[in-house]
């Protein structure tokens, strides 16, 4: 394993949302995706546009706004972008770092094969989707 992949894997397991993980598992979450840092106030997902990725934040902490409104403060240990590949939906937020961010970027496509193959990540989302939904 690289170091990369082990500072992301020890990342991921320093995380509550991936306890139950085994270090098997959480090395599949850290290599289907990217790491990528955010700086404050971009955004990394708009309302009312298509499901094509998904974070799970690392560091930092971001907003989460509805119809331009604030509706909640998400950080570390927090997914985002779930819902609406999950439930086959736009997105119903549009999320903007409030902070600088780290962030573990996945595509639908990955989100989608760790959902089905990775039951810690599968959990993870089931509980992100009944918090955001």
């Amino acid at each position: 394993m690289n170091d990369d992949l082990s500072t992301l894997v020890a990342a991921l397991r320093a995380l509550p949302t991936f306890a139950e993980a085994t270090d098997a598992e959480l090395r599949t979450i850290a290599a289907a995706g990217s790491l990528v840092t955010v700086p404050q106030g971009w955004s990394l997902m708009w309302e009312r546009t298509a499901a094509d990725k998904a974070y799970v934040v690392l560091a930092g902490e971001l907003d989460v706004r509805r119809g331009g409104a604030h509706v909640a403060r998400l950080g570390a240990g927090d997914v985002v972008g779930e819902y609406a590949i999950v439930e086959h939906r736009l997105r119903s937020a549009t999320v903007v770092a409030a902070s600088p961010l780290e962030v573990l970027h996945h595509t639908r496509e990955a989100v989608e094969q760790l959902y089905a193959d990775v039951p810690p990540f599968r959990a993870a989302l089931d509980r992100a989707v009944l918090a955001h939904g």
